[in-house]
């Protein structure tokens, strides 16, 4: 029963009642909850209030000796769920400096996507803190937009997050059953059109979605599919091309979590400091093995090489 409920199959965001969307939730935590752990469930969502509150006084009492109004940087942390992306998160929480709004927050979400550009605006310009981070993993097929016309006073940055293929197929298919075929389905039938999972995605890669049996693919294999099609948006929008873009890779920050660390903070123009990766296991990261597709896997490996000389090339290495 609980396996059911964790993987219970997401209802349309765009046409869900609320009430229906409210109870999906619900019922969807408690499926977590049974499954990976009660701590597990407060850790990733952030529910503890003896994390919470240290971290609230500390940016309570930066709002009382500064005032960036209306000069606040804009910072999108996208990329793909599943992928560290919460990690990040709760590093930069930890800087006074940022106010942070994640996917649950409803002044700048519904239901997971990022609301109209002048309400974001109004946030940005608002808030005293130096810079206001945004997770809108659900939109990433947006990133250049969200820097281009968003015409806040200072610009925005963007950090696109990404983890191998191997450890993202296993998380995702723990954590969300196989809701990545699902999605893929509908995509292929041309009835997903407006999800947001096939938002932005290219001619071609519509095309690969299209080729494949969902009726025998397996969940993993579903789900290193999407891995591919959706962080193959980084290279199809030219978001390599930009410097205001950065590349912040999973397995490297849990490896070495203070230089990965260090040099996200050289890149928003952030002062680094221990408590940013407090939390952060330090660990070699691994490869897990996972069945998969040979013609899926052997397009996920030319990716995942691809993003690895991307940061590569980008790595920012600061003075100090």
């Amino acid at each position: 029963m609980a396996d059911r409920r964790n993987h219970e199959p997401e209802p349309d965001p765009a046409t869900t009642p609320e009430l229906r969307w409210q109870l999906f939730r619900v019922r969807r935590h408690i499926g977590w909850a049974r499954t990976q752990g009660l701590g597990r469930l407060i850790e990733e969502d952030q529910l503890d209030p003896f994390a919470r509150i240290p971290v609230a006084i500390r940016r309570a009492r930066w709002r009382l000796s500064h005032d960036n109004r209306p000069n606040a940087v804009p910072v999108f942390l996208v990329g793909l769920q599943r992928s560290g992306t919460n990690m990040l998160t709760r590093g930069f929480e930890r800087a006074p400096e940022f106010e942070v709004h994640n996917e649950n927050d409803r002044r700048a979400f519904t239901r997971f996507r990022l609301r109209d550009e002048s309400r974001i605006r109004a946030i940005v310009e608002a808030s005293k803190h130096a810079f206001v981070l945004f997770k809108p993993l659900c939109d990433s097929h947006r990133t250049a937009g969200f820097l281009d016309t968003l015409e806040t006073p200072s610009r925005g940055l963007a950090i696109w997050a990404y983890r191998g293929y191997r450890g993202r197929v296993r998380s995702s298919v723990a954590k969300f059953g196989d809701s990545n075929r699902r999605a893929l389905r509908r995509i292929a039938a041309g009835t997903g059109s407006h999800l947001w999972q096939a938002g932005g995605l290219s001619e071609e890669n519509l095309e690969l979605i299209r080729t494949f049996d969902y009726d025998q693919m397996t969940p993993e294999s579903a789900a290193a599919l999407f891995w591919f099609v959706r962080n193959s948006l980084f290279f199809e929008l030219a978001l390599d091309r930009r410097s205001d873009v950065a590349l912040a890779s999973y397995e490297a920050t849990i490896e070495e979590p203070e230089s990965s660390m260090r040099s996200l903070c050289a890149f928003v123009g952030l002062p680094y400091r221990d408590a940013l990766i407090e939390g952060i296991e330090q660990r070699h990261p691994g490869a897990p093995s996972v069945d998969i597709d040979p013609r899926i896997r052997e397009r996920c490996e030319g990716l995942e090489d691809a993003l690895g000389a991307a940061m590569a090339r980008r790595a920012i290495y600061p003075d100090g």
